[in-house]
């Protein structure tokens, strides 16, 4: 018998019937549907992102592999970029076309964002604050909730050390993954050995750095973004908006990696 089933297409391989379809503007402003896209491919790069740094950290605590780590950074990085990038489309709005049709967004805020709450979490945030915006029973709730009791990036990065010689305490390797990395002087003395020996742990080290310095850019543009498009006005869902914002910024998602630099 032959298979009458419709063949693969481009469309139905990337479902775009569906993807394109899921832009709903709630008004007749031209600039809502900049708005949408926008923040849906936001979404859909934090999606990726996520994917990248389970990767990474696969690589890292299980075959403490460093080329797969040093290109799953660089490929995260890059996407960084792109997520940066995306800010100067937003900006193109003025802050009257925003107000055209900011009031249809009712409670909804980015402040929501489940996906962007669990890359905080893989990165090593540890805050249950994050889980009130969201129901108990709700996926998103669960995916947040799974990640702060799971081993962060940093957690990771420490297995990998330890794989590769050098002298992790047990008690690094054993923590409590659902508390909070603190500023270690142990875990500093560390870095200033993997430095030392300028090697791929090294590389990977500075490619943390990186990321970190990434996710930090993409906070400072986001946050003159809102300042520039609302001014001093509260964000919608609640939020304090660039107030808000502002309180996120320069703080480091490795410390320690930070504070070596003085030393090297």
């Amino acid at each position: 018998m032959s298979d009458h089933s419709a063949a693969l297409t481009y469309t139905s391989y990337l479902e775009l019937d569906d993807v394109l379809a899921a832009q709903h503007p709630r008004s007749d402003e031209h600039d809502e549907m900049l708005f949408i896209v926008i923040h849906q491919v936001y979404e859909l790069w934090f999606k990726q992102i996520l994917h990248e740094l389970r990767h990474l950290q696969r690589a890292l605590a299980g075959e403490a592999s460093t080329p797969h780590a040093v290109r799953t950074l660089r490929r995260t990085l890059t996407i960084l970029k792109v997520v940066v990038a995306q800010v100067d489309v937003l900006e193109t709005m003025t802050p009257r076309q925003f107000t055209g049709f900011r009031a249809r967004l009712d409670a909804s805020s980015g402040f929501q964002s489940a996906q962007f709450r669990e890359l905080e979490a893989v990165l090593g945030r540890r805050d249950k604050r994050m889980l009130d915006t969201y129901p108990p029973d709700g996926e998103a709730w669960r995916r947040i909730s799974d990640t702060m009791a799971s081993p962060s990036l940093l957690d990771s990065f420490l297995v990998y050390l330890a794989k590769h010689g050098y002298p992790v305490p047990a008690d690094l390797l054993d923590r409590d993954v659902r508390e909070p990395h603190q500023p270690s002087e142990v875990v500093q003395d560390l870095l200033l050995r993997v430095y030392a020996d300028d090697s791929g742990p090294a590389t990977v080290a500075e490619h943390l750095v990186d990321l970190d310095e990434g996710l930090q850019e993409w906070r400072y543009r986001h946050v003159k973004m809102v300042e520039r498009t609302i001014g001093g006005k509260p964000g919608t869902g609640g939020s304090s908006g660039a107030e808000y914002l502002r309180g996120t910024l320069f703080h480091p998602v490795f410390p320690d990696l930070w504070a070596v630099r003085s030393s090297l």
